[in-house]
């Protein structure tokens, strides 16, 4: 049995960002920065200057390339391999820092993340979520490492635009639906078992005060709800994959958000938003109520997800384009996680009824 349980540290609190150097010393003395443009134009000043107080020299920054990509993790590979660097540090979200866990796993190196959102919780798993270069899903990369370490700074986090943390919301609620259903398919033990409580922990703990810390970041205001979800998104739902491991995988809502990547129209919804629709169309699968998925659905227009086609920027669909994505989606390996055989007509029969469920409650509410 082989479990990897998150990060090795993770430290979250206001200001973090000027202490970096602090940590990063424990892994040498040459360091190369790799982001997305917004984050490294946030991040790197401040990082360099605390970095220099201990005499680390940040020898390269580097754009991740927009997509976690193939063609990007040799590419940063290729920059990196010949050069003496101790230590790579990542900023940025899910894609850049699944970019770079793979980049510092092919060089071998200690890898430090500094997540700018709460999107997801890429930054505590040892995967790496993989695409082609026009932002399509392929698979699941696990030649890939989990950061050394993790430096939250929620003066940064509290700065971003608050649907970075609706999304990742969104992606965190997903651990309870799917971890319930994947683990049907093992044999109950004592791990397995730990991941299904942490995930309804979880599941409880968003329903509470998820609406609280959306709130804490429209009014720029650090409270302990608003802490207390970044370290749910970041840290502790990452630790549900690392426990629950094979046995508690992704399921329905992932590959389903995974399938609906081959329409260009959604690439400019976030990831956790379509997840959240695809544990609508996940229930659909498993026959749960419309009263279930009614309850569900308040709480996204409670905190703003969006729970229709439309809304994340299908408008329709041809009759071709319903049968491609129904065939694409079963042979995502995250369908294989649901304890029953799913075929193309029921993806679709179940997206199409999560969108009905959700577009008779958006009209009610227009009309109201």
């Amino acid at each position: 049995m082989k479990v990897t349980v998150g990060p090795a540290q993770y430290i979250r609190r206001m200001g973090l960002l000027n202490e970096a150097g602090t940590y990063i010393k424990n892994f040498g003395k040459t360091a190369a920065l790799i982001g997305g443009h917004n984050s490294l134009s946030i991040v790197e000043k401040s990082l360099r200057q605390s970095l220099s107080e201990y005499e680390i020299s940040l020898e390269y920054s580097l754009w991740y390339g927009g997509e976690s990509s193939q063609t990007n993790i040799d590419r940063l590979v290729e920059a990196l391999a010949s050069h003496n660097i101790d230590v790579v540090i990542v900023v940025g979200g899910g894609k850049a820092i699944d970019t770079v866990k793979a980049v510092a796993y092919r060089l071998n190196k200690p890898l430090v993340a500094i997540p700018t959102i709460a999107a997801t919780c890429a930054a505590a798993t040892p995967i790496s979520i993989l695409y082609n270069d026009e932002g399509e899903f392929i698979g699941i990369g696990r030649e890939s490492k989990a950061p050394d370490l993790v430096l939250a700074d929620t003066t940064v986090i509290l700065n971003a635009p608050v649907r970075y943390l609706i999304a990742g919301i969104g992606d965190t609620l997903a651990k309870w639906f799917e971890t319930k259903s994947s683990v049907k398919n093992a044999v109950p033990t004592a791990i397995n078992q730990t991941a299904i409580v942490i995930a309804g922990q979880l599941y409880k703990t968003l329903l509470r005060i998820g609406k609280e810390a959306v709130q804490s970041v429209e009014k720029l205001d650090l409270t302990k709800e608003l802490e207390d979800v970044i370290d749910a998104i970041i840290l502790i739902s990452g630790s549900v994959s690392g426990y629950g491991g094979d046995d508690c995988r992704t399921a329905g809502a992932h590959a389903i958000y995974s399938g609906l990547t081959i329409f260009p129209e959604i690439h400019e919804t976030y990831h956790g938003e379509i997840v959240a629709f695809g544990i609508l169309a996940q229930l659909c699968m498993e026959g749960a109520g419309k009263e279930e998925l009614n309850t569900l659905i308040s709480y996204y227009k409670e905190i703003g997800l969006p729970f229709t086609l439309r809304q994340m920027g299908i408008k329709s669909l041809t009759d071709h384009q319903w049968k491609e994505f129904g065939e694409i989606t079963v042979t995502i390996e995250d369908m294989a996680n649901m304890p029953f055989e799913v075929t193309p007509e029921m993806v679709i029969e179940a997206v199409r009824r999560a969108d009905e469920i959700g577009n008779e409650i958006l009209s009610t509410t227009t009309k109201c």
